[in-house]
């Protein structure tokens, strides 16, 4: 068995629209998640259970650990340099001005320290999503394309990860060179209409793939050929996003989604909307800030 209990705990009621974004932080001791809808970071102190919760002024779908109080945010068509503390900008990036219905959805750093990240139509309807990857230099290079809604990515090493396009239920694999150039891109996973849809994933040090299910009130977990070797039922509907952090690494952080559901759904799912624990026995890999060059501050 993977999971330590069977009972995921719910650590956070939070009542979120579209929860996303899960980044444990060693350093602080903190689990940090995000509501997209209602542009709010969620910070959990997990030895001292202080929460506190920080508004921004767009949609928010990722957050990344740079050092100490900085972090960048992927915001709706910008990328941002901040000192969360004092919420101050500290520099900003442009993303996709033209797509104006277009967002930042998931995001997450490499075993190197890049951040990866995905853009999509916010309104679920166009193929307009992107790949892309911002390197320690902080220039930004379009991996991708063509994608409806862009989750994910985990990643094997610093070449080989995998990137979902949910609207399309499937999981792909894929391989880049060290110019950024893809050199293969293969389907991992198609999910059936009754799993749901794949959200975001996070590998363990085994490179076992935990993948969350939208809209399937589950997490499953495969090995690198492909095999389900677990499944994990959960009391919400719309699972979103999950990280490994806690104690040993071996605790997973799960995010959820209010998003369209119906009350009677919301009743057979009370922890819809709500932020939750589960109690592995893996150990997940360990969070690579993002690491900037010359970053003075």
């Amino acid at each position: 068995m993977l999971v330590k209990n069977k009972i995921p705990e719910c650590i956070w009621k939070t009542k979120s629209i579209l929860g996303e974004g899960t980044l444990w932080v060693s350093k602080l001791s903190s689990i940090f998640f995000v509501d997209i809808k209602k542009k709010k970071i969620f910070i959990l102190n997990t030895k001292t259970n202080k929460k506190k919760i920080i508004k921004v002024n767009k949609e928010i779908g990722f957050i990344s650990h740079i050092k100490n109080n900085f972090f960048l945010l992927g915001l709706k068509s910008e990328l941002r340099i901040v000192d969360l503390k004092k919420n101050k900008k500290i520099f900003s990036i442009n993303i996709e001005l033209k797509k104006k219905n277009n967002r930042i959805n998931d995001g997450k750093t490499d075993p190197i320290g890049r951040v990866w990240f995905g853009t999509m139509d916010n309104l679920e309807k166009k193929r307009s999503g992107s790949l892309y990857c911002l390197d320690t230099d902080l220039k930004l290079h379009k991996i991708d394309d063509s994608y409806f809604i862009t989750n994910g990515p985990a990643f094997l090493d610093k070449n080989n990860f995998y990137h979902t396009d949910s609207a399309k239920r499937i999981i792909y694999r894929i391989k880049i060179n060290n110019r950024y150039k893809i050199l293969k891109k293969s389907i991992f996973i198609k999910f059936n209409r009754k799993d749901g849809f794949p959200d975001g994933m996070t590998t363990d040090t085994k490179n076992n793939l935990w993948v969350c299910h939208y809209n399937g009130g589950k997490i499953t977990v495969y090995d690198k050929r492909g095999n389900k070797i677990h499944k994990i039922l959960l009391a919400a509907k719309n699972i979103t996003n999950c990280a490994f952090g806690g104690y040993e690494s071996k605790e997973l952080f799960v995010s959820t989604a209010l998003k369209g559901m119906r009350k009677d759904e919301i009743k057979k799912y009370p922890f819809s909307g709500n932020f939750l624990k589960i109690k592995t026995n893996l150990r997940g890999k360990r969070t690579i800030p993002f690491k900037i060059k010359n970053f003075l501050y």
